[in-house]
């Protein structure tokens, strides 16, 4: 007798972002079908043995094989970045489609689904980067593209290769008001960092370290002060991104206190690196932690942390961006030690965005096993319009679960699954780690190997989030 599922995972401890209960979880044709204790069998089972369980991660920004002007190359494609993405308990990876200034947002959306067909071992989808928003990108193959399950967009305020100016931005945010699309934006000041960095480097200070004084917090304040009031213009909801420190964190809350709808996100390096991870000397090792927005100093990453507890923060993502560090093509381009602004600018962390914030988080009593959830998979599922088919555990989503193990373990590159040579969080110690990745019902990391396969992480057409479907309702087109 065939039984009513493919999958049964017994005794677990639910964990979503509202409810902690005691279940076991029925899994056919890869959504769960029923939720309850002593269910019949399964064709297989999975005994949780009462370890937490929370639906598999969905990281909404991350970059995998994003096109880079050579010698510079991104050590993850989509093979081993969503190899790493369901060794690190996350099940959705929502990566970046970037528009190359005089080419279309099409051929951009092509060229990602070219990279990405019949490598990617979990479900993605793309955001798209608007670089070039010709009266042709923002009438015709915007509309178009959202309807198509694109729904969400990033713009850029510095580098010079992908900001806008204050105009674009006002036109870009126009049309995702009118098509319930989500804009997400590096807010730092571009014009600031340009003139910070030149005066460096004529003093000759070019060292890794000198990235975090090149973009001080108050770069990161006016523009985030900035897009808040461009958004407050058009009147429409905005997510500002790798949120780094307390003076962003006090605009956004500004805002918020006007009724001005903002959402915010940070990531990992925000809250488990500080400056003093640059370097503290001349030394290229700092190399490794260079990012945008650097991290900052101890007393703001308890902003961040803080953030994370007094809900100023939606979403935790990891900003995953591949380089290697002894590489001619990652952070020693052509083979040498560059100047800071010429240091490929990102750091790996899509494996280690949930066992760091759980260990840190949920068994250091900072935040709530709720709140994780919350924070790395329910919210970004809602932000991003892929809810209640990803994020949460219930009747109809997709079968995508984490069983954690609680086990203290120092973490090492080596333990790793990404293409990267190193991580910045060597040396860690953790308190748990996914002791099992369930993919649509299918297990993708049994605790100690990869048992994935390439091609099988399905493309995601997603839906409008309510925050933008109610703003694109509310549209007047004589209000721009």
């Amino acid at each position: 007798m065939t039984s009513a599922f493919d999958l049964v995972v017994r005794d677990a401890q639910v964990a979503t972002a509202s409810d902690t209960f005691s279940s076991d979880v029925g899994i056919k044709d890869g959504r769960i079908v029923q939720l309850g204790l002593s269910l019949p069998a399964g064709e297989r089972e999975i005994d949780a043995a009462g370890r937490t369980v929370t639906p598999g991660g969905v990281d909404g920004h991350c970059h995998l094989d994003q096109v880079i002007p050579p010698p510079t190359r991104m050590a993850d494609d989509f093979l081993s970045g969503t190899r790493s993405a369901a060794c690190g308990g996350t099940t959705t990876v929502i990566p970046f489609a970037a528009q190359q200034k005089g080419e279309s947002l099409r051929s951009a959306v092509d060229e990602y689904h070219r990279r990405a067909s019949g490598r990617a071992s979990v479900d993605y989808g793309f955001h798209l980067i608007v670089t070039d928003p010709t009266p042709d990108v923002v009438k015709r193959e915007l509309p178009q593209l959202i309807a198509e399950g694109y729904t969400s967009f990033k713009i850029y305020m510095t580098y010079e290769d992908l900001r806008l100016n204050d105009r674009q931005i006002l036109e870009v945010l126009t049309a995702a008001r009118k098509y319930g699309a989500m804009t997400m934006i590096h807010a730092e000041n571009s014009e600031c960092i340009g003139w910070l960095t030149q005066n460096l480097l004529d003093e000759g200070l070019v060292a890794p370290r000198y990235h975090g004084a090149s973009r001080p917090m108050l770069v990161e304040r006016e523009a985030t002060h900035r897009a808040i009031s461009l958004a407050e213009l058009v009147d429409v909801p905005v997510l500002i991104v790798h949120v780094s420190g307390s003076e962003a964190v006090e605009q956004i809350q500004w805002a918020r206190h006007r009724g001005i709808n903002i959402l915010a996100e940070t990531c990992p390096q925000y809250l488990f690196l500080t400056a003093e991870d640059l370097g503290i000397d001349d030394t290229y090792e700092g190399a490794k932690c260079v990012c945008s927005p650097p991290p900052r100093n101890a007393s703001n990453q308890k902003a961040i942390w803080r953030g994370l507890v007094d809900g100023t923060f939606t979403i935790v993502s990891s900003d995953h961006a591949p380089f290697s560090f002894d590489d001619e093509q990652g952070k020693h381009p052509n083979g040498e030690k560059v100047a800071f602004p010429y240091i490929p600018n990102g750091i790996p962390g899509l494996e280690t965005r949930l066992p760091l914030l759980y260990t840190e988080g949920v068994l250091e009593g900072r935040i709530s096993l709720n709140r994780f959830v919350e924070l790395t998979s329910t919210n970004p599922a809602k932000m991003y319009g892929l809810h209640p088919r990803k994020g949460t555990i219930a009747i109809g989503a997709d079968a995508d679960l984490v069983i954690w193990d609680r086990r203290d373990l120092t973490l090492t590159n080596g333990m790793l699954h990404h293409a990267v040579d190193y991580t910045p969080y060597e040396g860690r110690r953790l308190g748990a780690w996914p002791g099992c990745t369930i993919s649509r019902g299918e297990v993708v990391w049994d605790g100690q190997h990869f048992t994935g396969t390439a091609g099988t992480g399905q493309f995601l057409k997603r839906g409008l989030p309510s925050i933008t479907r109610q703003a694109a309702r509310d549209f007047d087109p004589n209000n721009k």
